[in-house]
């Protein structure tokens, strides 16, 4: 029989990360604790520990002690997680990278942001974005940064402010659902045009960038999205493909 390429492969993965190697080891330690409590209460071996209809089989899963065990190991050892929202940080900021601040010292300037002096109509670009949807035209507003309870809460007592563009982390689909559809436009640090938030906010028919790299821009300054970009497709995704669509900040507007 012909071997396959993959068929050499299985003993050259790359090193784990420090996180799934901790994972691994906790999954491995448990599957045994409680293989071993299962043989002691009278189980015949392995397979009827996976397969048998009894609660010692169905109890083979992780707790939330061993995932907390596994957290303290790898913050002892000097791990620092990433974080993809400035309200995980700000609620525990000892354990994530950057977080000795806490989030009011995260900035939003992305080093990959591509950013260009003030063109001759006075935009300054300031970033890029994969567009979800491409609609007629691009959309002006008005820079709003959601990274924060407290702020949807009001919102969603008082109403967005008109023209709002909704600049968020990356779980903005989660923070920001409730009052979602009031924004003019929405930049997004994660995800891709498939996100949940993507999702939405093409049901809703409100441009929407993910993925954007943004520098430059503060809390209510005048943006212009290039809403009428080329969408990002699967296909990019898969090939590499870099298609984005701009941001710019209009000067002397703020």
């Amino acid at each position: 029989m012909a071997r396959l390429p993959i068929d050499g492969m299985h003993a050259a993965f790359p090193p784990a990360s420090p996180v799934v190697e901790a994972t691994l080891a906790l999954l491995h330690q448990s599957v045994r604790r409680k293989l071993a409590a299962h043989i002691a209460a009278g189980g015949k071996g392995f397979d009827d520990f996976v397969f048998a209809q009894t609660d010692s089989a169905q109890d083979c899963g992780i707790s939330q002690a061993d995932v907390a065990a596994v957290e303290a190991a790898l913050l002892e050892s000097g791990h620092r997680f990433d974080w993809s929202a400035a309200i995980s940080l700000a609620e525990r900021p000892e354990i994530y990278k950057g977080g000795s601040g806490g989030a009011d010292a995260v900035t939003f300037d992305h080093p990959d942001a591509i950013t260009a002096p003030a063109d001759a109509e006075g935009r300054t670009l300031c970033g890029q974005g994969d567009n979800v949807v491409r609609h007629n035209a691009n959309i002006t507003g008005t820079a709003r940064y959601i990274r924060s309870n407290e702020r949807v809460l009001a919102w969603l007592a008082d109403g967005v402010p008109a023209g709002t563009i909704a600049i968020i982390d990356d779980s903005g689909g989660t923070l920001t659902a409730p009052i979602l559809e009031q924004f003019a436009g929405v930049l997004c640090a994660g995800g891709t045009v498939r996100s949940h938030l993507g999702i939405l906010s093409r049901e809703y028919g409100i441009p929407c960038f993910m993925n954007s790299k943004l520098s430059g821009i503060a809390d209510g300054d005048t943006v212009c999205m290039e809403a009428s970009a080329a969408p990002r497709t699967t296909e990019d995704y898969q090939s590499g493909t870099d298609r984005t669509g701009r941001v710019w900040k209009l000067a002397g507007e703020q």
